[in-house]
């Protein structure tokens, strides 16, 4: 009986071993992606915002009304969809929004975007996109960027959210 139990023990410690193993193995093949996880975090008016988004670059490719399609729900970034958390109540361009994580979807347009906080925020994607869980969706104009953007970046300002990617800026407010 003690030799079952020295190789129960045995084979759990080196099961262990390799789940672990597969388990780092797996958190540093995100970061060798094309399109890395990125955080970009601040306060604004005394919140904190957390934006969490798979960074794809441009890599000579026609980014807006092509890659990403106009008039269609875009990720908001590469891979898992965007994520985006409010640790307090705040206001979008307006209107309330409850603190909470939220998937952060946009549905671009060449005049006018549609930004998306949705209820479920671990999804793949924007393959299973589901509009009935929206929380908030306001519209805002993008603006032609002071600087091509190769890499998709979200900076939280003092008093907004800006996503800019390739010649592309849209910022949308917050308090």
């Amino acid at each position: 009986m003690q030799k079952n139990t020295k190789t129960g023990v045995l084979a759990a410690v080196f099961f262990a071993f390799l789940f672990l193993s597969f388990a780092a193995s797996a958190q540093d093949d995100k970061a060798k992606r094309p399109s890395p996880p990125v955080t970009a975090s601040g306060i604004i008016n005394g919140k904190s915002v957390t934006i969490n988004y798979g960074q794809p670059s441009v890599k000579g490719r026609e980014i807006w009304g092509n890659l990403v399609p106009y008039g269609e729900v875009w990720r908001a970034g590469a891979n898992e969809a965007t994520t985006i958390a409010f640790a307090k109540d705040v206001t979008i361009e307006g209107k309330t929004l409850p603190a909470g994580k939220y998937g952060f979807f946009t549905i671009p347009g060449a005049n006018e975007w549609t930004i998306i906080f949705n209820k479920v925020p671990n999804q793949w994607g924007a393959f299973k996109y589901d509009a009935a869980q929206d929380a908030l969706r306001v519209t805002v104009k993008p603006k032609q960027a002071k600087a091509f953007s190769e890499k998709l970046w979200y900076a939280v300002n003092k008093h907004s959210v800006t996503l800019a990617w390739a010649n592309t800026e849209v910022a949308f407010g917050v308090k």
